[in-house]
């Protein structure tokens, strides 16, 4: 099954073995009441109307009509989602609390001193749920048409552009800072507090320049409302087949890709988080889901939880690498 891991092609000097980070805690083998007991609740770690939102809304209706049970969406913004993975790092391991998350969630532990849950031992891996791009994304009141009139720009006046991100330590916190690595650009960084605030001052012209994920740009893309020099990822995103990607573009070496998944806290019984892999595998399938998510910018995935945990361990070790190349801290 496939769960391209967040790859990125750097200096060589960026190159060295990743450190090994502790496995995630097993789930828990004791014997449990049936499952679901009740509501769920899919904490999104931010506020509405981003990329994660948008696919958590998704998934719980089809869990509601599944299970026959509430499914409710609980958007706790903050702190690039510490501030709602911490709730559910410390919620009851039933398998009713759930965590939907984004890229993000690799990077946290290297931008946070001290964060209030360990990345890897409080949680338990349920599914990687898509992939996919993110797209260099410009207001169409800013000049440059291309990559390379992009970074001549920049380069033309260093520092005077500010980009937008979803907050520090977010996909496209982490997408802007490895352009200016392998460009030498200068830009300065305005975090907000979730995507969808960040979209509100990008198309009202505040901020002119925002790597935004791919769910919630696409459909602007092909109407005209924001110009893509574009897509993060190694290969061309399908949903924008005109949009080169960056490194073809005139950034050699750049690669990188945005990712969602959903996660329980540790110690969920096995046996919740097996029926609750197997459920959302099939929503993923399910032809009107495919149909929306794909669309939008998604390239849906649905792995293992033995094969999430994986990706994750690389996924942490990858984010500290460019966190630390870039210098990047939860401050700038």
């Amino acid at each position: 099954m496939r769960h391209t891991k967040l790859f990125v092609s750097l200096l060589p000097w960026l190159l060295p073995m990743a450190t090994p980070v502790a496995t995630a805690q097993p789930a828990s083998t004791s014997p449990t009441p049936p499952y679901p007991s009740g509501p769920i609740r899919i904490v999104v770690p931010f506020p509405p109307g981003g990329g994660t939102d948008i696919f958590a809304r998704a998934l719980a209706q089809k869990l509601n009509e599944a299970w026959q049970v509430p499914v409710i969406i609980d958007n706790r913004g903050g702190a690039n989602g510490t501030i709602g993975s911490a709730y559910v790092a410390k919620s009851p391991p039933d398998g009713q609390t759930l965590l939907v998350m984004p890229s993000g969630f690799a990077v946290n532990p290297s931008i946070y001193p001290k964060l209030p849950f360990d990345t890897v031992k409080d949680f338990t891996p349920v599914s990687l749920l898509a992939e996919g791009p993110l797209v260099l994304s410009l207001h169409p009141s800013f000049p440059p048409r291309s990559v390379k009139e992009f970074t001549a720009f920049l380069k033309a006046g260093p520092g005077e552009i500010n980009y937008g991100s979803s907050g520090n330590g977010s996909p496209p916190h982490l997408a802007a800072e490895l352009f200016k690595l392998l460009t030498g650009v200068r830009m300065n960084h305005i975090p907000y507090k979730g995507a969808g605030p960040a979209a509100v001052d990008f198309f009202a012209g505040q901020i002119p320049v925002y790597f935004m994920n791919a769910l919630q740009v696409t459909q602007y893309v092909r109407t005209g409302k924001v110009r893509a020099l574009g897509v993060t990822t190694g290969k061309r995103f399908p949903p924008l087949p005109e949009v080169p990607t960056i490194a073809e573009a005139g950034v050699p070496g750049y690669a990188l890709s945005n990712w969602y998944g959903i996660l329980a806290p540790a110690a969920t019984p096995r046996a919740s988080i097996a029926k609750l892999h197997t459920e959302i595998a099939r929503i993923l399938n399910l032809p009107d889901i495919k149909e929306r998510l794909t669309n939008q910018g998604a390239i849906l995935v649905g792995n293992t939880p033995e094969e999430f945990a994986a990706f994750l361990r690389v996924e942490i070790s990858t984010a500290a690498k460019i966190v630390k190349a870039a210098g990047m801290t939860a401050m700038n």
